[in-house]
């Protein structure tokens, strides 16, 4: 079975389901993969997480209902909600106007369509990646929580990064590297994902930066990255290659593990951006992102 017929066929279970609890399990059985790596592959390639897809859908419908006469009670249990309030509060979020609201003259109700995926002619892609074992990490950085969809998650990281400048500064100055700076995404959930932006200090540093810095500290956490395989992609050397990142990694859970027989594994992600400043001018072109993708041997 290829991926996209995999895939096709957890959505279809989800969309046969929706007036019922949806078992994610199941969804990735259909799938043939585990949970984990049917929800991270679903986010990657759609942008949204199955959660997400999922109220989508359920409002989809309940608005069409609603805009065909139906009660809001009997259309807020009917798509799993278990009081009108909390149906309220999303069906407002969604279509921009209560539920009773629904048939009033000029009202449009919003649509959110079914996913679809089709066949194209793919391959020929050239991509360089290496399999490797990396032992146990431990990074100190700083988190926020990232939400919604894929556009608002990007505007986040940004916002994210411009706004704790002081931050990155003394996690350079601890690590004694201005070059190097590692992202980690990691506990995924229906709603989104915790985003780190750190540093990898060395081990004098590591036992001392709390009593060294004294109060500052409590800006910062140390983050255990586990031991095991990953997939290492690279971004081509050019300005901006954080823009290409989301590109290697569809390319690698599309094309490099189905052909090969691996998935995603529930450990954080990392993506190493290597980012000289020295003389930046002159190396601005030889930025690039490493994106270490946790993997396993699909059983």
């Amino acid at each position: 079975m290829n991926w996209i017929t995999a895939l096709q066929n957890a959505v279809d279970y989800i969309e046969d389901h929706l007036t019922e609890e949806i078992d994610y399990e199941c969804a990735a059985r259909a799938a043939a993969s585990s949970c984990h790596h049917f929800q991270r592959v679903f986010h990657i390639l759609f942008g949204i997480t199955v959660g997400e897809y999922i109220r989508a859908r359920r409002l989809t419908m309940a608005g069409a209902e609603l805009a065909a006469g139906a009660k809001v009670l009997d259309t807020a249990l009917r798509w799993g909600y278990d009081s009108p309030d909390s149906f309220a509060r999303a069906y407002q979020r969604f279509h921009g106007f209560l539920p009773s609201q629904t048939r009033e003259p000029g009202r449009m109700v919003k649509s959110f369509s079914r996913l679809s995926l089709e066949f194209t002619v793919k391959g020929g892609t050239v991509m360089e990646y290496r399999l490797e074992e990396k032992e146990a990490l431990t990074l100190v950085g700083y988190k926020r929580r990232f939400t919604g969809t894929a556009d608002k998650r990007l505007r986040q990281e940004h916002v994210f990064y411009c706004s704790t400048r002081f931050n990155q500064f003394a996690l350079e100055g601890m690590a004694g590297d201005c070059d190097t700076h590692y992202n980690i995404m990691t506990n995924f959930a229906d709603d989104g994902y915790d985003y780190y932006i750190a540093s990898l200090l060395q081990s004098d540093m590591l036992e001392d930066y709390e009593s060294m810095i004294g109060e500052e500290a409590a800006r910062f956490e140390r983050i255990e990255i586990p031991a095991g395989l990953y997939l290492i992609c690279e971004t081509e050397r050019c300005q901006w290659p954080t823009n290409e990142v989301e590109g290697v990694r569809r390319l690698a859970v599309t094309e490099w593990m189905p052909s090969l027989g691996y998935e995603l594994d529930n450990r954080p992600e990392l993506s190493v951006n290597h980012w000289p400043k020295k003389d930046w001018e002159a190396h601005m072109h030889e930025r690039y992102v490493e994106l270490w993708l946790p993997v396993v041997k699909k059983a």
